[in-house]
C-alpha cells in the first residue's frame, strides 16, 4: 500500500469516526427550539424535547400524570394533590405566594402555569430566560380536550395526548348527556358563610359539566361567582354539590341547614380537584352525578 493511499483512508476513518461520536454541529445533540403562543397572547421559545418540567397548575400534574409524562417533572405546586403519586414530585410551594429560588433550584427547561399564577411572576421568569407557558382553563367545557392537546405538545407527548382525547370523548359519548324533561336543580357551593357566598355561574365549564349530568344550574344566569344566600333559599335546589372537606360545617351552619337538600340528605360531597379543575376526572364525575340525579 502506497503512503498517499495510507493516508487518504486514515482520513476517511477520521471523518467517520467525527460524524458518527458527538459534534457541536450535529443537530442531534443540539437543544431545539420553537415559538409557542400561549393562552395569554404570549410568544415564548420552549423546547422541542423538554426533560425538565416544573407545573405551577393542579390540572396541568393531572394531566401530565393521565399523559404518561409524569417523569419529566421535576417540581409541583402544593396544591398538585392528584394522582396521590404526585405527592413524590419536589414541592416548590404556593402559588400565589409562589417561591421563585426554590422553582429555580430545580433547574427546569420549561414551566407550565394556569390562570392562578400572577402575571408579575410570568415576567420575571420571563426577564430570567426561563420559558414560562400559561395553559388556563376555558370556559367551556370542551376546553378539557384542547388543553390535553396543548400540554401533551409542550411535552413532547402529542401522540399520547390524541389517544387519551378519543378514550375521553369515546367514554363521554356512552353518557346520555341529553337534558331531561324535568331537571333536577342544582348547586355548586364554591364558598359560603361571613366571606360571602360564591358558585360556578353559567359561564363555566363547570354549569357545563352539570347540565351533560342532567342538572339544572340555579346560578347559570349569573355570569360571576357571587350569589346572593336569599336567591339560595329561594330557589330551594334539589342537590348540593360541595367540596367533602366543607360538607359538615355547610350543613350545620345557618341559614343553609334550612335547605331541603341539606334535610334530605341530597348534598354530595365531591373530592378536591374533580369540579373545580378542568382535568379528564370530569368524564366519570358527570357519569356519577347522571346516576345520582336520577333517583
Amino acid at each position: 500500500m502506497t503512503h498517499p493511499l495510507r493516508f487518504a483512508l486514515l482520513l476517511l476513518v477520521v471523518a467517520l469516526c467525527n460524524a458518527c461520536g458527538p459534534s457541536a454541529t450535529n443537530p442531534k445533540n443540539v437543544e431545539q427550539h420553537y415559538s409557542y403562543t400561549d393562552d395569554y397572547g404570549s410568544v415564548v421559545e420552549v423546547p422541542s424535547h423538554p426533560h425538565r418540567i416544573v407545573s405551577l397548575s393542579p390540572a396541568v400534574t393531572e394531566i401530565m400524570f393521565a399523559l404518561g409524562a409524569d417523569s419529566l417533572l421535576v417540581g409541583r405546586t402544593e396544591f398538585c394533590l392528584y394522582p396521590p403519586q404526585a405527592s413524590r414530585i419536589e414541592n416548590i410551594g404556593g402559588i400565589s405566594n409562589l417561591n421563585i429560588e426554590k422553582v429555580l433550584s430545580a433547574k427546569p427547561d420549561l414551566i407550565i402555569s394556569g390562570s392562578m399564577v400572577p402575571r408579575k411572576v410570568v415576567k420575571q421568569f420571563e426577564d430570567m430566560g426561563v420559558p414560562l407557558v400559561c395553559v388556563i382553563e376555558k370556559q367551556q367545557f370542551d376546553g378539557l380536550f384542547e388543553n390535553i392537546s396543548k400540554i401533551g405538545s409542550l411535552c413532547d407527548h402529542k401522540r399520547q395526548a390524541d389517544s387519551l382525547n378519543s378514550s375521553l370523548r369515546q367514554q363521554l359519548s356512552q353518557i346520555d348527556t341529553a337534558a331531561p324533561a324535568k331537571p333536577k336543580t342544582v348547586y355548586y357551593v364554591v364558598g359560603f358563610g361571613s366571606g360571602g357566598n360564591f358558585t360556578a355561574g353559567g359561564n363555566t365549564f363547570i354549569n357545563d359539566i352539570i347540565t351533560m349530568a342532567g342538572g339544572d344550574n340555579i346560578a347559570k344566569d349569573s355570569q360571576g361567582w357571587t350569589f346572593s344566600v336569599e336567591a339560595l333559599l329561594h330557589a330551594d335546589p334539589d342537590f348540593l354539590l360541595i367540596r367533602a372537606e366543607d360538607s359538615a360545617r355547610f350543613a350545620q351552619t345557618a341559614p343553609y341547614n334550612q335547605l331541603s337538600a341539606v334535610r334530605k340528605g341530597h348534598m354530595v360531597a365531591l373530592e378536591e380537584g374533580i369540579l373545580d379543575l378542568q382535568v379528564p376526572r370530569n368524564i366519570e364525575l358527570i357519569r356519577r352525578l347522571k346516576a345520582i340525579f336520577q333517583q
